[in-house]
């Protein structure tokens, strides 16, 4: 597996990823079960720009055309807002694998330099995995709009309990890595 940025050349990837993904998996993702989202909705997470946007994904490298297995983002309007929109998708192949904590752990050591506090996440009601997933990092709910909920994540504080966790293989090395990046 490769963990590397997002970018615009991605776009067959990330389409070919959403299309790979059940029914129910867009559904809980993109609030429709449509195959593929709306051109508007790829260009938007193709535009990934390092301040606005930031967006980690998972390459599979054991497979030769290398498919997406998974991708991470943190939107925000402004490059002085202090908290960002917050979202995985994890492709159904690779559910239960520690994918997600790998990338939000990318994500959120990556956020350190960007002035970040905190993220949220809308995540549906029915959506139980999500929510356990954000709770896991410590997330709270702080609203409700119909059927969708919103948490707030403090980034510090997910961060430290990512920490603590040894599974999945890969994690400590993950933290290794940027912590060699801030020593440099």
């Amino acid at each position: 597996m490769c963990i590397r940025t997002v970018s615009p050349q991605d776009e067959g990837r990330l389409r070919e990823g959403i299309a790979r993904m059940s029914p129910r998996s867009r559904y809980l993702r993109f609030f429709s079960g449509a195959t593929t989202p709306p051109d508007w909705v790829i260009e938007r997470l193709l535009d990934v720009d390092g301040v606005l946007h930031l967006a980690w994904g998972a390459i599979d490298l054991s497979d030769p055309a290398q498919p997406a297995m998974g991708v991470v983002h943190a939107m925000r309007p402004d490059a002085g807002d202090r908290v960002a929109e917050f979202s995985v998708g994890v492709v159904d192949d690779y559910h239960g694998l520690g994918l997600g904590r790998l990338l939000a752990a990318t994500l959120l050591l990556d956020t350190r330099d960007d002035a970040l506090e905190a993220l949220t996440a809308h995540v549906l009601y029915e959506n139980t995995a999500a929510m356990r997933f954000i709770r896991r990092l410590g997330g709270q709910r702080v609203a409700q709009d119909g059927p969708t909920l919103e948490y707030r994540l403090d980034i510090a504080e997910a961060l430290a309990r990512l920490r603590q966790e040894q599974d999945p293989p890969g994690l400590a090395d993950i933290f290794a890595h940027f912590d060699a990046s801030d020593a440099a």
